[in-house]
């Protein structure tokens, strides 16, 4: 009974090695396959990710290219609107006080400003940041301006010593700020 059992026992465990014989390889192919194919598959998913970023990018570029360039041209506008030789002679008038000029003229450059400061999201911070400091030295010369005469002169006398006192500022803050546009336009934005 024992030789039997021994037998039988011998029997099966010669039939569990021939399954094993059989089923091992097949397995490890099996687990060896699934990883090749799941690390192939995160490769291509990557590579189309990157595509897809790749493409997403050019539209948005070829959207904002032109809403871009518009803002330069907008910004340069105002630049060229808020210079003190444009302000002067479209908004001087002879029956103006220098007083009532030195208040129009700077409500008009807070005006132009306010009316572009949405622009800012598609300029370069160094762009934004001359187109303020030209802004800023605008107001300043033409409170400095107003400064240095009484009170009862005339808009013409002011007009005259704000263009005078702009011209001899060197660098010109509206130049720089117009030249820092064009270079960013001219580099690709």
């Amino acid at each position: 009974m024992i030789i039997k059992m021994y037998f039988c026992l011998k029997i099966n465990m010669m039939m569990i090695l021939e399954i094993l014989k059989y089923t091992l390889p097949s397995v490890v192919v099996f687990f060896t396959a699934y990883y090749l194919l799941k690390q192939q598959n995160a490769k291509e998913i990557a590579v189309l990710s990157l595509e897809e970023e790749k493409e997403t990018r050019k539209k948005n570029r070829e959207v904002l290219l032109p809403i871009r360039l518009q803002a330069h041209e907008r910004l340069i506008m105002f630049l060229e609107r808020i210079h003190p030789h444009q302000l002067i002679i479209r908004l001087s008038s002879p029956s103006l006080s220098a007083f009532k000029l030195q208040t129009i003229l700077i409500k008009s450059i807070r005006d132009e400003f306010e009316h572009n400061l949405s622009q800012q999201l598609y300029v370069s911070n160094d762009s934004w940041a001359k187109l303020i400091s030209a802004k800023e030295e605008c107001i300043k010369q033409v409170n400095v301006a107003a400064a240095k005469l009484g009170s009862n002169a005339d808009a013409s006398e002011l007009g005259g010593l704000i263009i005078q006192n702009f011209s001899s500022l060197d660098p010109d803050p509206i130049h720089q700020a117009i030249q820092q546009m064009k270079k960013e336009v001219r580099n690709g934005l």
